[in-house]
């Protein structure tokens, strides 16, 4: 039977998880599992609702949306596999790991493609059997190159654009037609190691930790929502070379487990964090 999915968010008033779960009962539904978080600052109600049975879309949202407040954003939709395009410029370590979970199912996504501004990771991404699209960025602006790159996205229309190590910086106009669409992997050092070489940059400092951070991406360069965050320990025996390896490993596994959350509808955005459910 299709697991079906409900995601409410509203402003918080006595008594939503009876009325919500009242509606689902009145409609014969049977609940798999609920989470619910009232966010305290701003009052406002999140609630996350896996259930089965059969039903009739507009009735069930008729009736929930009468017993919520009037500013609730009510969305309902099952465990289908998304459709993505990657973006990626030349480390292989997130791209080739997502490109394996993809092969053996352990993905809920369609890659649709692979997109890049150089052509290194052609070879990897054709072994995949998914289509790869170079284009380049030399001697173009980035206005020019960068709708390029949207023209070939749009042309498969997906749902989420990843970001899996793309070292280029994108423009407002770029990100704005992604809202809460577009994720991206990057170190955790920023903002303390801004720039090239941050592995480098954490060696001469004598760093303990390194880790990685996944997040939505908006006009604010590194400041979007945060989604799934790791660290491990380093220390002074580790080269710039080991500490670099040891962040890729991290940034593969960080990226995987944001996508997974997200693909399965775990991910609520709220101005500028994320509510996550498990």
């Amino acid at each position: 039977m299709t697991s079906h999915i409900l995601l409410i968010n509203c402003p918080d008033e006595r008594g939503l998880v009876y009325k919500i779960t009242g509606v689902l009962v009145k409609h014969a539904l049977n609940i798999v599992s609920n989470g619910e978080f009232v966010e305290r600052e701003f009052n406002h109600f999140f609630m996350r609702t896996e259930f089965s049975g059969d039903f009739e879309q507009q009735n069930l949202l008729q009736d929930l949306q009468e017993v919520l407040p009037a500013a609730a954003e009510i969305r309902l939709t099952n465990k289908k596999k998304k459709d993505i395009v990657i973006l990626v410029t030349k480390e292989h370590h997130c791209l080739g790991d997502l490109l394996i979970r993809h092969a053996f199912q352990e993905l809920n996504a369609r890659i649709l493609a692979v997109i890049s501004n150089h052509d290194v990771l052609a070879d990897l991404t054709k072994k995949f059997d998914v289509p790869f699209h170079y284009i380049s960025h030399e001697g173009k602006s980035r206005e020019a190159h960068e709708a390029e790159v949207m023209q070939a996205i749009q042309a498969y229309t997906p749902d989420f654009v990843v970001l899996a190590k793309y070292m280029r910086i994108l423009s407002p106009e770029f990100v704005a037609p992604y809202a809460n669409r577009l994720i991206n992997i990057h170190h955790s050092f920023l903002p303390a190691f801004v720039g090239a070489n941050p592995y480098a940059q954490a060696y001469e400092r004598g760093v303990k930790i390194i880790g990685a951070t996944a997040h939505f991406v908006n006009e604010q360069l590194d400041q979007g929502p945060i989604i799934a965050q790791n660290v491990i320990p380093v220390d002074h025996t580790q080269s710039a070379k080991e500490m670099a390896q040891a962040g890729r490993d991290v940034e593969k596994i960080v990226l995987a487990k944001s996508l997974k959350m997200v693909f399965d509808e775990q991910v609520f955005v709220y101005r500028n964090k994320t509510i996550l459910f498990n």
